[in-house]
């Protein structure tokens, strides 16, 4: 049996608990500020002392071990609050998880306690995905080390973690997963804050590698790239429930500028969008807990350009229902449907952006 996904079921737990005061008495009276100046270091120090970096750990490295439903909910809990200070954590729970799978015991021992605690990891591996081909390459170099070239088009928390998970491909189709000193070095070159309608707060960046020699023993994992890629396809075919946390927070303030501005039709419109992402998320959820993961596909894929469309959706109406107040930087009005446009683009892969295109024409055809 699924695990209750509803808000409010898991809100007694204390990882819930402290996602839920850092959201309201830090995260969101912030997210406008953070937005034009970026997130700041005292921000992941807030997520360190709330003990959120280490949700994704195990106990014996001093993490939460937190149940899948824990994490789903503070992840939207942190995305409602403040969609940067979100991707900038959600960044780090891969060089977790991948740590959690690593063979390399030493590398393990030394860096999870440390990532569960106090230290931010970022990570370089979303070309790995591409279509086209990835841009780092790995080649064998002295030893046990190995020599990455090429360039990570995106890379998160540049300035902010301290480490970083770096994939890297080779000539025989594997997939190299090292952990890399997050910091210009021999071999990494930063290019400076990228400039980005949405998350610009994130300190995003591009790194070129030039011949960068990594130790063997910082290699987490060598894996076959195929299989790298349908395990993620089987991912990211899922609605992120940083989705759903922006959606219940537009929603919220859609409700509150329907009743300010006396707009009855708001008020309407916002118990409907209210009820349309309850469903979303109950289905979503359930394949999640229910279904095995490289099953209903297509279903997920339906589902995850329903939540996408419907944060478009809901955004839109809020900035309609602001006015023109809704423009200024000060208002959540523009960051959040700012935020809703990359999640349209966020792990895109093309069965995705499909199925979003797909989802939008329906939209399309149901108004005409």
């Amino acid at each position: 049996m699924a695990l209750d996904a509803r808000p409010g079921v898991v809100d007694d737990h204390p990882c819930v608990r402290a996602a839920q005061r850092l959201a309201e008495e830090l995260l969101a009276p912030a997210a406008e500020r953070v937005d034009v100046e970026g997130v700041p270091t005292s921000h992941v120090e807030a997520l360190a002392a709330a003990g959120l970096l280490g949700l994704y750990g195990p106990g014996d490295a001093g993490g939460a071990d937190a149940l899948a439903s824990v994490s789903r909910r503070v992840t939207e809990v942190l995305s409602g609050a403040d969609g940067a200070t979100w991707f900038v954590w959600t960044q780090h729970a891969t060089p977790v998880r991948a740590l959690l799978r690593s063979a390399n015991a030493e590398l393990r021992r030394y860096w999870l306690p440390r990532l569960c605690r106090d230290t931010l990891g970022g990570i370089a591996v979303a070309h790995l995905r591409r279509a086209d081909g990835p841009t780092v390459r790995a080649r064998p170099g002295a030893g046990s080390r190995w020599v990455f070239d090429g360039t990570a088009s995106w890379v998160t928390s540049w300035g902010l973690a301290r480490v970083l998970l770096v994939g890297a491909v080779t000539d025989d189709g594997r997939a190299v997963l090292a952990l890399v000193p997050a910091r210009s070095q021999p071999g990494v070159v930063p290019s400076a804050p990228l400039a980005l309608a949405a998350m610009g707060a994130t300190a995003t960046v591009r790194l070129d590698f030039d011949g960068l020699e990594v130790d063997g023993d910082d290699i987490v994992a060598i894996v076959d790239l195929a299989a790298w890629r349908r395990a993620d396809a089987e991912k990211t075919a899922n609605v992120t429930p940083a989705v759903f946390g922006l959606i219940d927070t537009v929603v919220a303030h859609l409700g509150e500028a329907a009743q300010k501005r006396s707009e009855p039709g708001g008020t309407t419109l916002a118990r409907a969008l209210a009820s349309e992402v309850a469903g979303v998320r109950t289905e979503a959820y359930r394949l999640l807990d229910e279904v095995p993961a490289d099953e209903a596909i297509d279903e997920r894929l339906i589902l995850r350009a329903h939540a996408l469309e419907l944060g478009v959706r809901a955004s839109t109406a809020l900035v309609v229902c602001s006015g023109g107040a809704g423009m200024a930087r000060s208002s959540p009005a523009q960051r959040l449907v700012r935020e809703a446009l990359f999640h349209l683009v966020q792990a895109q892969t093309p069965p995705v952006r499909r199925a979003t295109l797909a989802r939008l024409a329906a939209v399309g055809r149901a108004l005409t």
